[in-house]
């Protein structure tokens, strides 16, 4: 769990969880659970009901899948969904993104963070990186399926390794009033953001962070050539 994932998944906490509070027995599931370097379970509320859930039997694991498309829960039984760093694993993480609907209750939110940049590693493959459209058109292979959840806002978290992307979605889209807050009102180390009912960007950015990177990198090594 890099550190990024953490203080990002935090500040989803800080902003929807006093809306989360007003839900009795909240029940929080996280999807690829497993402590590796950290978990995700020390931001969550800790009245909060946290299940971890992963493919294997590890440290921060408490119900282990056998079919990574099929979710042992109940219909509309959970709050909140979390993953991070485990979608670009999944070689059909859209099956995921439908279960993930399924056990939501219809005002229950799930926050996704993938990355759009970063190394090759696979875990044990790696399928995917996330853009700026990925959380629309995850809405549209839902509504496609006929489901009508709504993506309240996302973003590309600015530097680190990764260049995390975030979103957050609500399972119902008529209920999107209780959550009138937003991360990226008071966040500012992000690029391309958006917002639920809004076709602006937010900090738009052409380049990714690997991009910017390349180019710094160019722009050293021409000066250097310059000065040398």
């Amino acid at each position: 769990m890099h550190p990024s994932a953490m203080q990002n998944c935090q500040q989803f906490f800080d902003c929807y969880g006093s809306y989360i509070d007003a839900h009795a027995n909240v029940r929080v599931i996280e999807i690829g659970a497993q402590d590796v370097n950290g978990s995700l379970r020390s931001t969550c509320p800790a009245h909060f009901e946290y299940v971890g859930v992963d493919f294997i039997a590890a440290k921060g694991v408490d119900v282990v899948l056998t079919d990574p498309y099929s979710l042992p829960f109940e219909d509309e039984s959970a709050d909140v969904f979390m993953s991070s760093s485990c979608f670009e694993h999944s070689e059909m993480f859209w099956l995921v993104f439908l279960e993930i609907m399924r056990v939501l209750k219809p005002g229950g939110l799930f926050y996704l963070n993938a990355p759009s940049g970063g190394s090759f590693h696979r875990f044990p493959v790696d399928c995917w990186r996330f853009y700026p459209d990925s959380g629309r058109a995850l809405i549209a292979w839902a509504k496609r399926n006929g489901l009508s959840p709504a993506m309240l806002e996302s973003y590309v978290q600015s530097g680190g390794d990764w260049a995390d992307y975030v979103a957050v979605f609500l399972k119902d889209e008529k209920l999107a009033e209780r959550y009138p807050r937003r991360i990226v009102q008071t966040k500012q180390d992000f690029a391309n953001g958006q917002v639920h009912d809004s076709d602006q960007i937010l900090k738009p950015s052409a380049l990714t962070d690997d991009s910017r990177k390349l180019v710094l990198i160019r722009q050293l090594i021409a000066n250097e050539i310059v000065i040398g």
